[in-house]
């Protein structure tokens, strides 16, 4: 790889984190505009790396790119929030069974790492996102079962908007410690090697996420 094929990557990489982290904590709102001019300017980069990278987010379903050199963030969708939903519900409780049958010391380790944290408060930082999906990655990764992984890890892209959509409603301090507890119990079901009690935390933890409340809010704002 060429200096200037590397320099040209790590702009459009730079670019792809910056915008990616703004839309889902909706510093970019979902159906609100940017300038890629502006943004390029902002950045200190010209606007073909952004622009690439500005496609993968396309390809991602998080922007709309049109002929003009505004970029829209995707709106979010009541149906899109079902369609998440459904997919997760059948995919998260089998990836966790799965690692309950096939951890690793490693992924032990990894897992206990990442389980100091706590639910998500309204307005959470990028840290705090990153450490929720962190947990999460570890329990996906200690199924052992790549594809799986993939398919959970590109659902988590999507669903991180519609978390923060979620919390536009704010959840009692016993929805909290809920939260809390299932992370907890999910955890220690893997490390047991307990898959049917693995599988059955991870069900009832998606059936009360954000992404129902979510998907409630959205239908009521088009009620």
């Amino acid at each position: 790889m060429s200096a200037l094929t590397s320099d040209y990557s790590v702009k459009s990489d730079f670019a792809y984190a910056v915008v990616r982290d703004r839309i889902l904590t909706h510093e970019y709102p979902p159906g609100g505009t940017f300038n890629q001019a502006s943004l390029a300017l902002e950045l200190g980069i010209s606007t073909t790396p952004l622009r690439e990278a500005l496609r993968k987010l396309q390809s991602e379903g998080l922007v709309e790119l049109g002929a003009h050199r505004d970029a829209v963030v995707t709106r979010l969708s009541v149906e899109e929030a079902r369609d998440l939903l459904e997919m997760r519900l059948a995919l998260d409780p089998l990836a966790a069974g799965l690692a309950a049958e096939r951890r690793t010391r490693d992924d032990i380790a990894a897992i206990r790492a990442a389980a100091d944290i706590h639910a998500l408060p309204g307005h959470p930082s990028i840290d705090q996102l990153v450490r929720h999906r962190r947990f999460h990655q570890a329990i996906y990764r200690a199924s052992h079962n790549d594809v799986l992984v993939s398919t959970l890890d590109s659902l988590w892209d999507k669903s991180d908007r519609y978390r923060l959509a979620g919390l536009r409603r704010d959840r009692s301090d016993d929805e909290l410690h809920q939260k809390d507890a299932e992370h907890h119990r999910m955890m220690m079901c893997v490390i047991a090697g307990d898959t049917a009690g693995a599988t059955e935390v991870m069900r009832l933890h998606i059936e009360s996420s954000l992404a129902v409340t979510a998907a409630q809010l959205l239908s009521d704002d088009d009620a």
